[in-house]
């Protein structure tokens, strides 16, 4: 599978988180979403791929008013993984059924429906990998979807401040991070300014030599950066400016 065809890959990881919670308890405790349950993770995820695939549906062109829209949860908590199935076919259905390279409103950097296709995939893989990890099983991730999750993420996260309000905290007097992967090509160069911060993606970023670096693999790069993974895991390297990387992390919270 590419890495780039999002659609199937939003299939893909929705029919692993299924299987993986079918037959589990709802009321399980879910380590990495704090005072949430099985039941509360997937209800989460199923309303997310709902939601966004009413807006692609809608191919709203400026910020919706409502969040209204009919989430068909079941009464019974045991009925959700079924019910997550349903809105991954609808999501799919709708995928198929519109142009995902036209125009749209989205809060992030593209703006365009396929903003909302990859956006839906790495919501559901992380929490796929949340429940995983819940439940004890293996919570492995395709290294080429990971790294398409850290450059989502690095994208997107200057334009989070509606929802991520400590991002705007994210500033710094020309400060850079750089973010490597040690499992084929991936390197990602966060340039922090007064006013701001984003990716640096000019001709020269390869060669700046950073004030501090995380180096690891793409699937650890991505729990790292979802802080599902502590930086200070074996196989994550950090080097640099201590300081500046508390500050990253402190703040970069999505």
């Amino acid at each position: 599978m590419s890495p780039l065809d999002h659609g199937s890959a939003v299939a893909t990881e929705t029919a692993r988180f299924v299987a993986a919670v079918r037959d589990a308890d709802p009321a399980l405790p879910v380590p990495a979403c704090p005072g949430w349950t099985l039941a509360d993770l997937v209800r989460h995820a199923g309303s997310v791929q709902r939601w966004f695939t009413a807006l692609l549906r809608q191919r709203i062109q400026e910020p919706p008013r409502s969040r209204d829209v009919d989430l068909k949860l079941p009464e019974q908590t045991a009925d959700y993984p079924a019910w997550l199935a349903e809105a991954a076919a609808e999501s799919a259905a709708t995928f198929a059924a519109g142009d995902l390279d036209a125009p749209m409103w989205a809060w992030g950097a593209d703006q365009h429906a396929r903003f909302w296709v990859r956006r839906m995939l790495f919501e559901t893989l992380v929490h796929r990998v949340d429940a995983e990890t819940a439940l004890g099983l293996p919570a492995e991730i395709d290294p080429e979807l990971a790294a398409d999750g850290v450059a989502e993420f690095l994208t997107n996260l200057p334009f989070a401040a509606l929802f991520a309000p400590d991002t705007a905290k994210l500033r710094g007097a020309d400060r850079t991070l750089r973010f490597t992967r040690t499992d084929g090509p991936g390197d990602w160069l966060v340039r922090l300014r007064p006013d701001g911060f984003g990716l640096d993606e000019t001709a020269g970023a390869a060669e700046v030599t950073a004030d501090a670096t995380v180096r690891a693999t793409a699937a650890e790069l991505l729990l790292v950066l979802y802080g599902r993974l502590d930086r200070t895991a074996p196989g994550v390297e950090l080097a640099g400016d201590a300081e500046l990387l508390d500050h990253w992390f402190a703040h970069s919270a999505f």
